[in-house]
């Protein structure tokens, strides 16, 4: 089990989500669009320039910024 950010992951894999950093205000709009602690997060794949990219979490789809991303942390399986 390893702990990553979610901008980290590379494209079809998944972990759960374990926290949100980031100011507050942040924290609370991208909890408020159902990026939550136990949640499972998905990186469907990455826009062709390389951002935003297309996750998928409690059953739909959502666009995050590489900088949102980046203040997810997810555990995942993958070994690093």
């Amino acid at each position: 089990m390893s702990i990553i950010t979610a901008d980290q992951l590379p494209p079809g894999a998944s972990g759960i989500i374990s926290g949100i950093r980031g100011e507050t205000s942040i924290r609370r709009r991208l909890m408020e669009m159902g990026v939550l602690p136990g949640s499972k997060l998905t990186l469907v794949k990455w826009a062709p320039l390389g951002d935003p990219a297309e996750c998928l979490i409690r059953g739909y789809k959502l666009s995050l910024r590489r900088t949102e991303a980046a203040l997810i942390t997810v555990e995942t399986n993958q070994e690093r």
